[in-house]
């Protein structure tokens, strides 16, 4: 278990229905699951819970766009979406990024980010900022979570 090892990526810019949000790393823990809800809140009513008919699910997505932080929480779109209230369309980076795949459960995430840091300074390679995860489906088992993080790199 734990981050699968660092790898370059070129990402391209994808659609999100995001709640976006200035906080503070010690604010952000207790916020990132009501600004969750809220977003669930407005894309379910309109794909029609497309998961309960057997559909596309949804997945997650965090995006820090800087270390203040302001952060961008929600799910990647599947289509178009019109916005209400603090549900906003938005789009995750585009560019060269270092990535790696967390295996197992979310605690790990601090530990995977460091990795990706540490790759990063060790191979002289700078970050722009923007960081984001990606989660995989939701598995009852920890050991079979799956999380993408990514830096974008300058």
């Amino acid at each position: 278990m734990g981050a699968s090892g660092v790898r370059l990526t070129e990402t391209a810019a994808r659609p999100t229905v995001v709640v976006a949000r200035r906080t503070t790393w010690s604010e952000f823990p207790s916020l990132w699951g009501l600004m969750l809800d809220e977003v669930y809140g407005a894309v379910r009513p309109a794909d029609g819970d497309l998961a309960e008919r057997g559909g596309p699910r949804w997945q997650n997505v965090m995006l820090y766009k800087d270390d203040v932080p302001n952060v961008e929480v929600g799910v990647l779109a599947s289509g178009p979406y019109v916005e209400r209230e603090n549900v906003i369309s938005s789009w995750l980076p585009s560019g060269t990024a270092a990535a790696t795949t967390l295996r197992g459960p979310y605690a790990g995430l601090d530990a995977a980010h460091r990795v990706v840091r540490a790759w990063c300074a060790a191979h002289g390679r700078d970050l722009a900022g923007p960081r984001w995860e990606i989660y995989g489906h939701w598995r009852a088992d920890p050991d079979e979570l799956e999380t993408e993080i990514y830096y974008l790199l300058k």
